[in-house]
């Protein structure tokens, strides 16, 4: 009986089998694992498009980014030679204020200086000026005491 068990299930198997032929599943099963390697090289070529579009994007953002920093490298440079050109100016400025500052220090130098040695002579000429008066009025009568006496008196008057 068990023999007849197995030649039943081995027949029942085989008729299963034709009608599936019958029907046509296999038909249907190679287009459901057509329909489904179609779909899948849909998904292939799309994740290629967007790889591709992705590598150029990256690529352009890393050309941007080049040119970003050159950019910044050439404000850098201008900015550090227009800051050197305002140093340069400052520092030119600064000697020449100083320049200007020393020549009128020694003006007002040369002016004093000037307007002692007019203040000595004036004095000098005044003092001579009475020196030669109180001789003339008193006349000449001794040397020697003319002299000191004189010379008191220019003291006096300096002082």
């Amino acid at each position: 009986m068990q023999l007849d068990a197995e030649l039943f299930v081995a027949l029942g198997f085989v008729i299963f089998l034709g009608v599936l032929l019958k029907v046509g599943a296999h038909k249907l099963f190679a287009g459901m694992i057509d329909g489904r390697i179609d779909r899948i090289k849909a998904e292939l070529a799309e994740a290629e498009r967007l790889r591709t579009e992705a590598e150029a994007l990256l690529a352009s953002f890393e050309k941007k980014r080049a040119e970003a920093e050159a950019e910044a490298a050439a404000i850098v440079a201008q900015a550090k030679l227009e800051a050197d050109l305002v140093a340069a100016e400052a520092r030119k400025r600064i000697g020449e204020y100083v320049t200007r500052g020393d020549k009128q220090v020694m003006d007002k130098i040369a002016q004093a200086e000037a307007r002692a040695v007019t203040e000595v002579r004036a004095a000098a000429a005044d003092a001579a000026v009475k020196i030669a008066e109180s001789v003339l009025r008193k006349g000449v009568t001794g040397g020697a005491d003319f002299v000191a006496s004189g010379i008191k008196e220019l003291r006096s008057l300096a002082h």
